[in-house]
C-alpha cells in the first residue's frame, strides 16, 4: 500500500487511507462521542467510503459491539485483515479495542492497553473517554483519574477533558477541584453536556438544589442534540433536586424521565401512590427480556420494580439470568460482581416486603460506594443508601439506623429527607434528639421550593 494512502485526522494522528470522506466521518464520530451526540452511527459512513480502513472499522465494531455484537463481527474482521497496513496509533487503538470486546477480558488488562495507547498518542479523548467509561463500570475512579493526568499536559484548554477530568474528582469526593474543573470546562463550550452535568454534581452535593435546577435549567436548550442517556440523565438530575430539595411532587411529575430510578426514591420517601398507577405500567415494560442485561444498575432496579408490583416470578427470572451471567464471568470478574447480585437480592427482598431478608443480605457495614461496579454515580447509587436506612428503621434497627443516618447527615446536612428518617430513629428509640430533628427538617422543607 502506497505511503499516499496515510491522511491525518483532526487529532493530527495518521490514518491509513485514500478517502477524505473516511477521515471526515472518523472526525464526526470524535465529536459525537466527546458531546455525548445522538448520531455515533456516523463511523459506519467512515466505513463506508473505506472498506480496508482499520480505524473506521476497528471503531465501528466497537460502536455495534454493545448493542448487537454480530454486526460487530465483520467490522472486526474488516480491521485485522489489514492490520499489517495500518500505522501505530491504528494499531494501538486496535489492540485496545480488540480487546475490550474479548469475551474474558481482564479489566485492568483494558485499563493497562488504553494507557499505553494514550502514551503515545495523548490527544486521543475519544481513547481516554472510552477507558473511563470502563474504569466507571470497574468502580475505580483512582484509575480514572490517573489517566486524564496522564493527558492533560498535552490538552491544556481542549473541548471536553475538563468535563471528562471533573467527573473522577466527584466520584473521589474532592469537590472544590471538580468544581474548578467543571467551570473551565463550562467556560470553553458552554453546550458541553457533561461538564453542565459535573457542575449539577457539585451544586446538589452542596444542596444547593434551587441553584442546580436553575443552572440546568436554563441549560436545557442545550440538550436537543444529546443521546437519549446524557439527556434523560441531566434531566434526571433536575427531578432528583426537586425530589431532594422537598419540591412539591408535581415538579418531580413534570420532569419524569429515568423513571424506574426514581420510582425506587419516591418509594423510599413515601410518595409512591401519588404516581397512581403509573409503576404498573413501567413494570410492564420491564418484564419484556429485551430489556433486562443491557446494564447492571437497570437490572438491579427492575429487579425491585417488578418484586414492588408483583411480579414476583419475572424478578426471580432476572436474578437467576443474573446469577448465570455471574457464573460465566472470570473468577476475578465474579469476585467483583458478588456484591452487585447481593444488591439485587435486596432490592427483591425490600420490593416483595421483606425488610429482615433484606437487612440480613446487606449486613451491618453496608455502604452503597461498595457496588459502584454495577456502574451507577454516586448520585444514582445513594438511594440504595436510603433503602438501607429504610429497613433498618421497618425492622426496629433504631440505633443502628441512627448511626449511620447522624454519619451521612455530617456529609451532606441540607437534605430534609434524612432528618425526617433520623426523627424516625429517635422516636422509635424514645431519644430526646426527636425534636430536634423534626425541626431541622422543617427548616430545610420550607428553604428551597416551598
Amino acid at each position: 500500500m502506497e505511503e499516499r494512502g496515510i491522511k491525518l485526522d483532526k487529532l493530527g494522528y495518521e490514518v491509513r487511507t485514500s478517502s477524505q470522506e473516511c477521515v471526515s466521518a472518523i472526525n464526526s464520530y470524535y465529536n459525537q462521542v466527546l458531546s455525548y451526540g445522538r448520531e455515533r452511527f456516523v463511523i459506519l459512513e467512515a466505513a463506508s467510503h473505506d472498506k480496508d480502513c482499520v480505524l473506521a472499522n476497528i471503531l465501528a465494531a466497537h460502536f455495534l459491539y454493545s448493542s448487537d455484537s454480530s454486526r460487530a463481527s465483520p467490522y472486526l474482521h474488516a480491521a485485522k485483515s489489514h492490520l499489517e497496513h495500518a500505522t501505530l496509533y491504528e494499531k494501538l487503538v486496535f489492540d485496545a479495542i480488540n480487546y475490550l470486546i474479548s469475551v474474558d477480558r481482564d479489566d485492568d488488562v483494558a485499563v493497562e492497553l488504553h494507557s499505553k495507547l494514550l502514551k503515545e498518542f495523548p490527544r486521543d479523548l475519544v481513547s481516554l473517554k472510552r477507558a473511563q467509561i470502563l474504569c466507571f463500570y470497574m468502580g475505580r475512579p483512582d484509575l480514572s483519574l490517573s489517566l486524564v493526568h496522564q493527558v492533560l499536559p498535552q490538552n491544556e484548554g481542549e473541548n471536553y477533558i475538563y468535563g471528562m477530568l471533573a467527573f473522577p474528582l466527584l466520584e473521589l469526593g474532592q469537590m472544590k477541584d471538580a468544581e474548578e474543573a467543571a467551570k473551565r470546562g463550562f467556560e470553553i463550550n458552554k453546550q458541553d453536556g457533561w461538564s453542565q452535568h459535573a457542575l449539577c454534581h457539585v451544586l446538589q452535593y452542596e444542596c444547593r438544589f434551587k441553584d442546580a435546577v436553575k443552572f440546568m435549567e436554563g441549560c436545557s436548550s442545550s440538550w436537543s442534540s444529546l443521546s437519549s442517556f446524557m439527556l434523560t440523565h441531566n434531566w434526571w438530575h433536575v427531578a432528583l433536586c426537586y425530589l431532594e430539595g422537598n419540591a412539591p411532587s408535581e415538579r418531580v411529575l413534570e420532569v419524569y424521565l429515568n423513571a424506574v430510578g426514581l420510582f425506587l426514591r419516591l418509594c423510599v420517601h413515601g410518595e409512591l401512590e401519588i404516581f397512581g398507577d403509573r409503576l404498573k405500567i413501567l413494570a410492564e415494560c420491564l418484564i419484556d427480556q429485551a430489556n433486562w442485561y443491557i446494564e447492571w444498575h437497570l437490572d438491579v432496579l427492575t429487579v425491585w420494580a417488578l418484586a414492588k408490583t408483583g411480579e414476583l416470578s419475572k424478578a426471580e427470572d432476572l436474578l437467576k439470568g443474573l446469577k448465570d451471567r455471574i457464573s460465566r464471568m472470570t473468577k476475578k470478574k465474579r469476585q467483583l460482581m458478588q456484591r452487585g447480585m447481593m444488591l439485587a437480592e435486596a432490592l427483591y427482598a425490600y420490593g416483595s416486603g421483606n425488610d429482615e431478608r433484606g437487612v440480613e443480605l446487606l449486613g451491618p457495614n453496608f455502604d452503597a460506594n461498595d457496588c459502584k461496579m454495577i456502574g451507577a454515580s454516586d448520585e444514582q447509587i445513594d438511594v440504595f443508601n436510603e433503602v438501607w436506612y429504610s429497613m433498618l428503621l421497618n425492622t426496629g434497627e433504631a440505633e443502628k439506623a441512627i448511626e449511620v443516618i447522624e454519619k451521612r447527615i455530617k456529609k451532606r446536612e441540607g437534605i430534609p429527607f434524612l432528618w425526617r428518617l433520623l426523627e424516625k430513629g429517635y422516636k422509635l428509640a424514645n431519644r430526646p434528639e426527636t425534636g430536634i430533628a423534626n425541626q431541622q427538617a422543617k427548616t430545610l422543607e420550607s428553604a428551597y421550593f416551598n
